[in-house]
C-alpha cells in the first residue's frame, strides 16, 4: 500500500512539475507602436499604409501585420525568441504631395525596424517603431559581390564586384560618382577597446578632436575605403535600365591570366567564378603600393577608379560580410578629398600610427546597403540608421561560396526594369548562387 501510495504521489508531483514547466514555453501577445517621425505636425501620413514583419531567426517563419489607424499592432501567441521587426510604408507620389502639400515626382518610403530582439516569456513591454523617410533613388547598389569565391577550385577574392544602376527614366551620368566601405565596430570580441553607443556600435562622438556640435553617430558615416569614378562631368552616360560594373580587376576570371609576377594565375572550377573582362571601371592599387597582388593587373580598356582611401592590397571586400557599402554624390559646393577624418573611438589614445577614416555626412548619401554575416551569431549592430537602410542584406552561404546579394526587381515598365527601392534592404535584396554582373532577380 505504502508503495503504491508513493508512485501516486510521485506522478502526481512529476504530473505538476510538467505543468509548470510549460511556462517557459508559454506563447506573449507583442505589442508594437507605430509612428511616423516628421518635422512638423501640420499633416498626418496614413497609419494603416504601413505593414509590419516579425521574423523569427531560428525557425525563419515570416508573419506580417497591418497597421491600426492609431499606429498598433497585437501580435498574439508570438513564441519566445530572437525576433527581427521591421515596419515600412510608401506612400505614391501623388498622394504625399496632396496630403503634405510638397511637390514631389518621386514615391516616399518610411522604414523603422529592430533586429535581433530577444522575447522571452512574460515580455510585456511594447516595441515602439519611429519610421523615417527617404526617397527613391536614382541610381541604386545593385549588386555585391564581397563573398569571393572557393579558395580552392576558384579565384578567392580577386574575382570581387560591385554594380549601381541607373533606375530612372533618364540618362545619368556616372562621372564624380563616390562609393564607400563603411566602416565600425566589426568583431563582439573587440568590442570592450572601443567607446560605444547604447546599440553597441562606435561611438564617433568619442573620437580624438571630433567636434562637439555635430552628431557624428546619426549624421554621418565612415570610410574604410574611399573611391570615385572619374570623369569630365558627361564622360560616362549611362542609359534608363543600365548598370555599371565595378572590378577589382577586370580580367576573366575564368580564364588563366599572367600576373605581374610572371605566373599565371588561373582556377580549377571556371563556373565558380566571373567573366569581368568587360567591366565598366576597376581598382588598380599596383600604381601606389609596394607590396600589390601580382594578380592586380592593369586592364588598358578599363578606366581605373580615382582611390581617396583604401584599404589593403587591392579593393578586396570582406568576404564574412561584416563591412557596407555606400553610394555618394555631391554638388559643386563640396570637396570630399578635403573632408575631415578621424580616428576609431578607442578608450585608449590612437598611436602615431593609428588610421584615420573619412566621415561621409549623411546628406549626400544617395543609396547604401547594410551587410551582416550569414550567422545570426556573428551578426554585429547596425552601421546605418533606418533613414539609410532599415535592413541588411547577406549571402545565405557565407564566405567564399560564389554567392552575391542582388536588388530584387520591382516591375517593367516599357522593358525598362525597375529595381525595388524602400530603403530596407531586408526587403529589396536576395541573393544569386553565383554572382552574376549585369544579371536580374
Amino acid at each position: 500500500m505504502k508503495k503504491y501510495l508513493y508512485l501516486v504521489i510521485t506522478a502526481m508531483l512529476f504530473a505538476a512539475c510538467k505543468k509548470n514547466n510549460t511556462t517557459d514555453i508559454e506563447p506573449v501577445n507583442l505589442n508594437i507602436s507605430v509612428a511616423y517621425n516628421l518635422q512638423t505636425s501640420t499633416y498626418k501620413l496614413p497609419l494603416t499604409s504601413v505593414k509590419v514583419k516579425i521574423t523569427n531567426l531560428d525557425t525563419k517563419n515570416m508573419q506580417e501585420f497591418t497597421v491600426s489607424d492609431k499606429g498598433t499592432v497585437i501580435v498574439p501567441k508570438l513564441s519566445p525568441g530572437a525576433y527581427d521587426i521591421d515596419a515600412s510604408a510608401t506612400i505614391l507620389a501623388a498622394d504625399y504631395t496632396t496630403i503634405t502639400g510638397i511637390a514631389t515626382t518621386k514615391d516616399v518610403t518610411y522604414n523603422a525596424s529592430v533586429k535581433g530582439k530577444q522575447i522571452t516569456v512574460g515580455f510585456s513591454d511594447v516595441i515602439n517603431l519611429s519610421l523615417v523617410s527617404g526617397t527613391v533613388n536614382d541610381w541604386v547598389i545593385k549588386q555585391i559581390y564581397y563573398a569571393g569565391s572557393d579558395t580552392k577550385n576558384g579565384a578567392i577574392q580577386r574575382d570581387q564586384f560591385i554594380e549601381f544602376y541607373n533606375n530612372s527614366d533618364k540618362v545619368l551620368y556616372a562621372d564624380s560618382l563616390y562609393f564607400v566601405e563603411t566602416t565600425g565596430l566589426i568583431t563582439k570580441s573587440s568590442a570592450t577597446s572601443y567607446n560605444l553607443q547604447t546599440n553597441g556600435q562606435l561611438d564617433w562622438s568619442k573620437s580624438v578632436n571630433m567636434p562637439a556640435n555635430i552628431d557624428a553617430n546619426n549624421d554621418y558615416i565612415y570610410a574604410r575605403a574611399f573611391l570615385m569614378i572619374p570623369g569630365t562631368g558627361k564622360q560616362y552616360p549611362v542609359q534608363p535600365g543600365k548598370s555599371i560594373v565595378v572590378a577589382q580587376t577586370a580580367v576573366n576570371h575564368k580564364s588563366p591570366f599572367t600576373g605581374t609576377d610572371g605566373k599565371v594565375v588561373s582556377v580549377l572550377d571556371p563556373s565558380l567564378t566571373v567573366d569581368l573582362s568587360t567591366a565598366d571601371f576597376e581598382a588598380y592599387y599596383a600604381s601606389f603600393l609596394s607590396n600589390p597582388f601580382a594578380s592586380d593587373i592593369d586592364n588598358p580598356s578599363v578606366p581605373n577608379l580615382e582611390v581617396i582611401s583604401y584599404f589593403g592590397r587591392d579593393m578586396v571586400f570582406d568576404n564574412p560580410g561584416r563591412y557596407s557599402y555606400a553610394l555618394i554624390k555631391v554638388d559643386g559646393t563640396q570637396k570630399p578629398k578635403e573632408w575631415p577624418q578621424y580616428y576609431y573611438p578607442t578608450k585608449a589614445a590612437p598611436t602615431s600610427t593609428a588610421t584615420k577614416y573619412y566621415q561621409i555626412p549623411n546628406k549626400w548619401v544617395i543609396d547604401a546597403v547594410e551587410i551582416q554575416p550569414n550567422e545570426i551569431s556573428d551578426r554585429i549592430p547596425k552601421k546605418y540608421n533606418a533613414n539609410l537602410d532599415a535592413g541588411f542584406a547577406f549571402v545565405p552561404l557565407g564566405s567564399y561560396t560564389s554567392q552575391s546579394v542582388i536588388r530584387k526587381t520591382d516591375k517593367s515598365v516599357n522593358g525598362r526594369i525597375i529595381l525595388k527601392d524602400t530603403n530596407n534592404s531586408t526587403e529589396d535584396f536576395d541573393y544569386f548562387t553565383i554572382a552574376t554582373p549585369r544579371g536580374f532577380k
